[in-house]
């Protein structure tokens, strides 16, 4: 095509709005993955030159690879992959994103996903979700997956099995399962370290330790941090108790008022309040807002997720992102390695996450 080719060409050319050719370009909004990769061909084909600017991993197999067929397993044109959670995994959540990396991922290998919701039923009687038959997969990928148990059953059904995040159960045999995480530890470290240099002496943390392995190994790099540089991580400003600990969690209703009720008992502060997550500090900062205690005048908060709601709330929160799309990329990729290799050894893979500052610690 003579000049220069635009959005509004492509569009013509489909017979589409220029609208959906947008969302397709700069990979916006909700659009089904085989119109996406209808749009990127014919703008391929017509010389759109801003698909120079795409990252390699955002461009369908037809444009990643040439004239090469998709990396799909040898003697297999593709599959299906189960993902089972026990959440309804919205916008706000980190996983969102994830999801539909995953998704991504697996149609440019010729996989299709279904996702299929483990109720509290499920996990109390050891049973599968009715929607999900494992003849029918290939693999399994599990989100928020967080009873171990539940989880033990999932990996005896000889299917190649990933969790994403997992339980707690720091002395139980690890899972027959490989492992994907973000990294939870490094930016805590980094945090602690900064924040030292200000002259922050005291740390608190507020999350249950035992709901999953990121929990804890959130806490566990905060306690480890101040061991490091003498800092004080005492327990009395700790809140970490667990909803399985019926004696503390009896007479409350859900965790946030458990949260408020032992905000408002706590004798004494400390400098900064680390939380297991975003959810967590902006509900521990609204029980402070109501007892009249400021933030970041008085305590300091740092988050974890860098969800949408942390740069709205006031003030900001200083938190740490989860870089979601390397997660999706990541999940797939062990997955599909496991079902071509299943007898090689299992692995847990760290994928990257970066510290986000905003107006919760005053720096």
């Amino acid at each position: 095509m003579a000049g220069r080719v635009t959005i509004q060409n492509i569009a013509d050319a489909l017979g589409v709005s220029r609208n959906t050719v947008s969302k397709a370009l700069n990979n916006t909004g909700v659009l089904a993955e085989s119109t996406r990769e209808k749009i990127l061909k014919k703008a391929v084909e017509m010389g759109y030159k801003q698909l120079s600017y795409f990252s390699t991993d955002e461009l369908p197999s037809f444009i990643r690879q040439a004239d090469s067929e998709p990396d799909v397993p040898k003697g297999k044109k593709g599959g299906s992959v189960a993902l089972l959670t026990t959440v309804f995994v919205g916008g706000s959540h980190f996983a969102s994103t994830m999801l539909d990396k995953i998704q991504r991922e697996l149609s440019l290998l010729n996989y299709s996903l279904t996702i299929h919701l483990v109720t509290a039923e499920n996990i109390l009687q050891q049973t599968l979700p009715v929607s999900f038959q494992p003849d029918s997969a290939d693999g399994i990928i599990c989100v928020e997956i967080f009873d171990s148990a539940y989880s033990r059953m999932l990996c005896e059904l000889s299917l190649p099995v990933l969790f994403v995040d997992e339980a707690a159960d720091l002395l139980a045999p690890p899972l027959k399962a490989d492992l994907l995480l973000m990294n939870n530890r490094a930016n805590i470290y980094r945090i602690v370290s900064a924040l030292s240099e200000k002259g922050v002496k005291k740390y608190g943390f507020i999350g249950e330790t035992g709901h999953c392995l990121s929990f804890f190994e959130r806490f566990s790099a905060l306690r480890e941090a101040c061991c490091f540089l003498n800092l004080d991580c005492g327990d009395r400003y700790q809140v970490i108790e667990n909803k399985m600990d019926r004696v503390h969690f009896s007479n409350f209703k859900n965790y946030q008022d458990y949260i408020v009720s032992r905000l408002r008992a706590l004798k004494e502060l400390p400098d900064v309040f680390f939380c297991a997550n975003d959810f967590v500090a902006a509900d521990a900062i609204r029980a402070f807002r109501e007892l009249g205690v400021r933030v970041p005048e008085d305590v300091l908060f740092v988050g974890f997720d860098d969800s949408p709601e942390s740069g709205m709330i006031a003030p900001s929160l200083t938190t740490i992102h989860i870089h979601s799309q390397i997660m999706g990329a990541s999940a797939v990729q062990l997955l599909i390695s496991r079902i071509r290799e299943p007898q090689m050894h299992y692995r847990t893979v760290y994928t990257e996450t970066s510290i986000v500052w905003r107006e919760s610690t005053g720096i």
